[in-house]
């Protein structure tokens, strides 16, 4: 076993596993992968392609090193070349992870949004992950296709999954070198060994999962002996760009509390830097085990999780529920999304049907629904002077949640015109009540650094 590691420092192996479709496996893939170069002795440094949270956090426990979102038409272009070329500096080797199928993204007509953009502009080849159950000369179809859908992108490489035989695999190499097309780097055998829990959002939290190191030794394992490791690094040998690194001022102004626990967990860790960058210390605390708010905040951020999961510990946790109402009572300055916004309301009706008190501060009910109640981009227009700045200011989300705000009291207001980039609807969004803003609408800051700047200016306002 070798690293095949160029050394030269204007280069570094990069690739990019992709999917032809969504379920073909390249999450559990790639898992596999980022702990076998992991274990190999390499710095890893792992992306997502797209605005899923729940996938970095299993990257950062497989690579040791905290994985970042790469969204074209969340961040802009110039966002995600800044990610990438920032995360990269110190790194032997990155690995990026797709999005649904290779060319899917905000649009069924542009390119935008999808793991295709991603690679391109960062120019770093695919490796195809492909569903080869029952296929044979088929596969080199499939990937003549998708290798010859856009002459800008580089795939170097196949891996084929759910794979029947070493027979199976030799029908599957031949046909690929046949057809002159990217070679089969890999043939993942159907086994149990490789499974992960899902649930409504998609896969468990790293927080939550129950994968010990163990489960990623043996996909590390597994991956050694189904994928030649060594020829895929040497096929994806790319130009480093220049780096660009963030300014973090050393001595913090004011401090921002944020959620951070099972319950809320869903922060983009770019956000997180410009948050710094404004002269923020960020201070943790737990709505699930605190009793209170640590001290001297000048403002709370509440990001998105599972709330509904865990209803019956926030509810328990009185204490802090009154901490934060008493915060939000004094004329403190919250921010939230999603699964916060859940928490800030008068209460939260699960799955299961039952009603348990939050935090009481925005007089509303949130309800889980049967099925997904919204999925996709949102442009968010601020509709009026305040969180994020001037009436006008725009910044670009996500949404995706299966709870639904009810019964809400008329002093609440929205704050957001969103328009959804697949509907092209626009919708009034977020509650507003005094000092508190929530939505449904996970915002990634690359879009408009200078919203948080607007936010960090308030804080300090408010001290």
């Amino acid at each position: 076993m070798t690293n095949h590691i160029d050394v030269r420092k204007n280069t570094i192996p990069a690739f990019c596993i992709a999917g032809t479709h969504s379920g073909v496996g390249k999450t559990t893939i790639t898992l596999g992968i980022l702990a076998a170069l992991r274990r190999r002795g390499l710095k890893v440094q792992p992306f997502k392609c797209g605005p899923d949270y729940i996938d970095p956090g299993h990257h950062t426990l497989a690579a040791g090193k905290t994985s970042r979102n790469l969204d074209t038409w969340m961040m802009g272009v110039e966002a995600v070349q800044n990610s990438y070329a920032h995360a990269i500096h110190d790194a032997d080797i990155a690995v990026a992870e797709g999005v649904m199928g290779l060319f899917d993204g905000a649009s069924s007509t542009e390119i935008t949004g999808s793991t295709a953009h991603v690679s391109m502009l960062l120019n770093i080849p695919v490796i195809l992950v492909v569903d080869a159950k029952a296929m044979a000369r088929s596969v080199a179809a499939l990937v003549h296709g998708f290798s010859s859908f856009d002459n800008n992108l580089h795939i170097a490489g196949v891996i084929a999954n759910r794979v029947g035989s070493d027979r199976h695999k030799t029908i599957l190499r031949e046909a690929l070198e046949a057809a002159n097309l990217p070679p089969l780097l890999g043939a993942i055998p159907t086994s149990n060994k490789w499974h992960s829990e899902e649930r409504h959002l998609g896969l468990v939290t790293a927080k939550e999962s129950e994968h010990a190191e163990d489960w990623f030794i043996i996909i590390a394992d597994e991956i050694e002996s189904c994928i030649n490791i060594d020829q895929l690094l040497l096929l994806c040998n790319t130009v480093k760009p220049s780096t660009t690194v963030n300014q973090i001022i050393d001595s913090p102004t004011i401090r921002l509390g944020i959620a951070v626990d099972e319950a809320f967990q869903f922060y983009y860790e770019d956000n997180l830097d410009v948050i710094r960058s404004c002269g923020v210390e960020l201070v943790e605390f737990s709505p699930i085990h605190d009793t209170a708010l640590p001290q001297k905040l000048a403002g709370l951020y509440i990001g998105g999780g599972y709330p509904e999961l865990y209803a019956e510990k926030l509810h328990a946790n009185n204490s802090m529920r009154k901490s934060i109402k008493t915060f939000a009572d004094n004329g403190g300055h919250i921010y939230a999304e999603c699964g916060g916004l859940m928490y800030l309301c008068k209460s939260l009706c699960d799955q299961n049907n039952q009603v348990w008190d939050m935090c009481n501060i925005l007089n509303a009910e949130t309800i889980m629904e049967k099925r997904r109640k919204r999925l996709g981009y949102v442009e968010a227009t601020v509709t009026q002077t305040g969180l994020f700045g001037e009436k006008g200011t725009m910044v670009r989300g996500h949404e995706f949640h299966w709870s639904d705000v009810k019964n809400i009291d008329a002093s609440i207001t929205p704050f957001f015109n969103a328009k959804f980039a697949r509907s092209n609807k626009t919708l009034p969004r977020g509650l507003h009540y005094k000092n508190v803003w929530a939505s449904y609408i996970h915002l990634h800051f690359g879009s408009n650094p200078s919203a948080v700047k607007a936010w960090v200016q308030q804080l300090k306002e408010n001290l």
